[in-house]
């Protein structure tokens, strides 16, 4: 009787193993196909949805979660670029251009950027072409072409506000390329010959009237002084050899001191003395 209690002891602690080895696989099982992890990396924020509501933000990090009724999805925070190419755009003044821009943006707010627009990069896309379309409208051709650095800060200006409220944060806009059809390259073309030679006779005009101004008061100092045009001539003199000059002094210039006494006014100097032995 005590042999057959200790065999059906050991039988029941056996099944007892069992059923709880058993229950143990099925419960991991069980949370292997019921729930799931999910990374969500520094660079990204996870939106966490449980039956289709939104309940909450997910920073960087691993998460578990309820896989039935629960989904995360995550969204790039980063800065990226976006290129929009050049597009038709007429001036105030009525010329076509095309201008491509540059744009760099930043998901600022995940949860507005995705539950309350579809697709918030084709809406940026737009906004940009709006706002620059806006800015060339209200300028003339000249004053874009003057002022092309501050094509990229106008747009930024006009559209970071509609881009704030699609979550989107703007950071920088900047204009590439300014292009135009061929007769219009044709025609600034030779607007600018035009204006560069117009600048080259203005300097060629003012260069003429320097000369002539500076003409005018050598001839006034010459005048004046005679004895500067002499002084003029034989500094021209010195620098050359082989040439007879003959200079004419005339009767009202200043006596010239020789030795042994002073001349008088038209006459001749003596002779100096001879030494006594």
């Amino acid at each position: 009787m005590r042999l057959g209690g200790k065999m059906q002891g050991g039988q029941m602690g056996a099944d007892t193993t069992l059923v709880i080895a058993l229950a143990a696989v099925g419960a991991a099982l069980a949370a292997r196909v019921l729930l799931a992890r999910v990374t969500v990396f520094e660079y990204q924020r996870g939106l966490l949805y449980r039956y289709g509501r939104f309940e909450t933000l997910l920073g960087p990090g691993t998460h578990w979660i309820y896989r039935p009724a629960t989904a995360v999805q995550t969204v790039d925070v980063r800065e990226t670029l976006m290129p929009l190419t050049g597009q038709e755009l007429v001036s105030a003044d009525g010329v076509s251009i095309k201008i491509s821009l540059a744009a760099r943006y930043r998901v600022g707010d995940p949860v507005r950027a995705i539950n309350n627009v579809a697709g918030y990069l084709m809406l940026l896309h737009s906004l940009l072409q709006v706002a620059l379309r806006e800015v060339v409208g209200q300028q003339p051709i000249d004053q874009l072409l003057q002022q092309r650095d501050e094509i990229g800060g106008q747009t930024l200006a006009r559209a970071a506000g509609p881009a704030s409220e699609l979550g989107v944060e703007l950071l920088r806009v900047d204009a590439k390329d300014l292009m135009f059809s061929g007769p219009m390259k044709r025609i600034f073309a030779k607007v600018v010959e035009a204006r560069q030679e117009g600048l080259a006779s203005l300097e060629k005009a003012r260069g003429e009237t320097a000369a002539l101004r500076n003409l005018a008061n050598a001839a006034r100092l010459v005048e004046e002084r005679p004895a500067l045009m002499q002084l003029r001539l034989l500094q021209q003199i010195a620098g050359s050899s082989g040439n007879t000059v003959i200079l004419g002094v005339p009767s009202s210039s200043t006596p010239i001191p020789v030795r042994g006494g002073r001349t008088t006014e038209g006459q001749l100097p003596s002779p100096p003395a001879p030494e006594e032995q």
